[in-house]
């Protein structure tokens, strides 16, 4: 019979299972050591890429908050349809002592997320804060934003609310930098409360270490749209305390047809006549 331990090694920062194969023999295994390959869910056809699975990212989709049963797992690591893709798997499995009992039931809800692997779900969240910071219209959404309250008595407690946001976000984006949720074949150590770390574990290992890079870049783009609106509300009141009009009074006064006043009217053989 197979017995699996865990030891944790001060020096690194991984766990390593040993495994008790036969009486007086050992055989240590790295959790993060390849387990498989898989191809991308997301990819176009003529550029499919594929992500490593490592040990350890396998035991966290066994492990809470997941649970994943031998049918979801397989369909993950391309397994279900391959011939006998369930037996191998949990032989697989029991030679690393990872334990995935038959006729278990998934612990969360299934998403779309569920299907992607780690090195997947990172990939989709660069390119989801890259297409924010490059494509996100952030100047004309602050300007937008900003131009609804112009009026002079406002506009010092709308500066002053503005400023406030952006110092509660900070504080947010702050956070969650500083989250060490264990990732791919990382396992760092946590320097927040372990109250608020276990937390934002729970919430990386839903997403598969999506959801923090995600939420840092959606408050990345909103930091970046309140410094807009800041910026032309000051330079809105600069204009007024100057007597200058902005950009957008200009562009309102020019489509404008000034109307020409005029005592002269038309006669009917065509020449001017003037009116008393």
């Amino acid at each position: 019979m197979m017995l699996a331990k865990q030891h944790y090694c001060a020096n690194r920062q991984v766990c390593v299972f040993v495994l008790s194969l036969i009486p007086g023999g050992t055989c240590v295994v790295n959790p993060t050591d390849l387990f498989c390959s898989v191809p991308g869910r997301l990819s176009l056809l003529s550029s499919t890429s594929k992500y490593k699975v490592t040990i350890a990212e396998v035991k966290r989709r066994l492990s809470p908050p997941e649970c994943l049963n031998a049918s979801l797992l397989g369909g993950i690591l391309r397994r279900a349809k391959s011939k006998n893709g369930g037996r191998c798997l949990r032989e697989k499995l029991d030679r690393l002592g990872l334990n995935l009992p038959a006729g278990r039931r998934k612990a969360a809800n299934v998403t779309l997320l569920t299907s992607l692997v780690e090195g997947e779900a990172l990939h989709l969240a660069r390119d989801f804060g890259y297409t924010c910071e490059t494509e996100f219209p952030t100047k004309a959404v602050g300007e937008h934003l900003a131009r609804q309250h112009t009026e002079p008595k406002e506009q010092n407690a709308r500066k002053k609310m503005v400023l406030a946001t952006k110092q509660i976000c900070k504080e947010f984006q702050d956070l969650l930098s500083q989250d060490r949720s264990p990732l791919g074949s990382s396992r760092p150590t946590p320097i927040l409360d372990l109250d608020i770390q276990r937390h934002l574990t729970h919430f990386s290992l839903i997403t598969h270490g999506f959801g923090t890079p995600a939420i840092c870049a959606a408050l990345s783009t909103f930091q970046t749209i309140l410094s807009e609106m800041l910026n032309y509300l000051e330079k809105h009141s600069a204009n007024k305390s100057t007597g200058t009009p902005d950009s957008g009074q200009i562009n309102s006064n020019s489509e404008k047809t000034p109307l020409r006043k005029t005592n002269e009217t038309p006669s009917k053989d065509g020449k001017m006549e003037k009116t008393e």
